[in-house]
């Protein structure tokens, strides 16, 4: 199916964090991104998220969540996959010019064109520390 699009909830160890890119029209969301022919979308989350950020992580074993959306309001609605990884935030931050990453608290409320997205992570986070979430595949 065509668009499709794969993003990753970061979370520290701790699940009190979640790693998101600056995206120069989107505000801060989750790293992601089109997932490119030939590619499945477990692939494209891992590649984006090595993209935006510099780190490599082990995506958990199911993804985290689905969503239709529309990124710009001339493109066609896209079926976009969310995986999850528990990675250190003490990790170096690298990632692509002029989308910077940074950790925020899931307690805090980060500027998105994508509201709705901070409940979702929010409530797989706590799915996460509470055990009820498939470790890494």
């Amino acid at each position: 199916m065509a668009p499709l699009a794969a993003e990753v909830w970061v979370t520290d160890p701790g699940f009190t964090q979640v790693l998101l890119v600056k995206h120069r029209v989107r505000g801060w969301v989750p790293p992601g991104g089109t997932v490119e022919a030939g590619e499945t979308p477990r692939a494209a989350a891992e590649r984006e998220l090595w993209e935006e950020t510099g780190l490599r992580a082990e995506l958990l074993a199911r993804p985290a969540a689905v969503a239709v959306r529309s990124y710009r309001s001339d493109w066609s609605p896209t079926l976009g996959l969310s995986y999850a990884a528990i990675v250190s935030a003490e990790l170096p931050l690298g990632g692509e010019k002029g989308q910077p990453a940074a950790w925020f608290s899931l307690d805090e409320d980060w500027e998105s064109v994508f509201p709705e997205d901070r409940g979702r992570i929010r409530a797989h986070a706590r799915r996460l520390a509470a055990g009820q979430v498939v470790g890494p595949r």
